[in-house]
């Protein structure tokens, strides 16, 4: 598989790669940092949606196993035994009640790789990412629902609607924001990284 590195060198995405395995006290309000992880959740966002595009969803292991897929869904179905996943809204990851029950089901998965970064999450499960069918999540939320609409048959019907698009290179990094394939606009998307760049998400709280 290639990697599609928006203009950035090795020792640009090597640079990256240490920096974002830094302190998020170290950040500060560094733009750079910003637009890395803008980038980042729109490269995961595109290249999810291509795979529901091309394989059957029940097929994806989100996590990389199984068995780690088996105990976030088992739990997430646990905790959230009548949370619809067809059309999500934004109430159902921040309203105050449902932040603090989603706050405990991220402490319990620390074991996670990156359990508490920033994923884009669609609300509408039969449809692209788009400006109004985005919202920002934390990456243990988009593991959850994911995995959950996979094996609930909610994304079956992606692979008949859509087509998997060719990923193409950003002339460059200085252009972002910009937005996803689904034409999501990434200012607002920005403003909820930094907030979980700089440890201030309401769900890392």
């Amino acid at each position: 598989m290639s990697i599609v590195n928006h203009g950035v060198g090795a020792e640009g995405l090597l640079a990256a790669q240490s920096v974002l395995g830094s302190s998020a006290d170290e950040f500060g309000n560094d733009g750079r940092i910003e637009q890395l992880w803008a980038m980042k959740a729109m490269d995961h966002a595109e290249v999810y949606f291509n795979l529901l595009c091309s394989v059957e969803p029940s097929r994806l292991k989100l996590t990389g196993s199984q068995e780690s897929d088996d105990a976030i869904y088992r739990e997430f179905r646990d905790t959230f035994p009548n949370l619809s996943l067809v059309k999500l809204t934004e109430a159902d990851l921040k309203s105050e009640d449902a932040k603090a029950v989603w706050r405990l089901f991220a402490d319990n998965h620390h074991h996670i790789e990156d359990f508490s970064l920033g994923a884009l999450l669609r609300l509408d499960a039969s449809e692209d990412y788009s400006e109004s069918n985005t919202i920002i999540s934390i990456k243990i939320q988009f593991l959850a629902i994911e995995i959950a609409r996979n094996r609930e048959g909610l994304n079956d019907g992606i692979r008949g609607k859509f087509k998997p698009v060719e990923r193409k290179a950003r002339a460059k990094t200085s252009e972002l924001p910009g937005t996803t394939r689904g034409g999501a606009v990434m200012s607002e998307i920005e403003h909820e990284l930094q907030q979980i760049i700089g440890g201030q998400h309401h769900l890392m709280s």
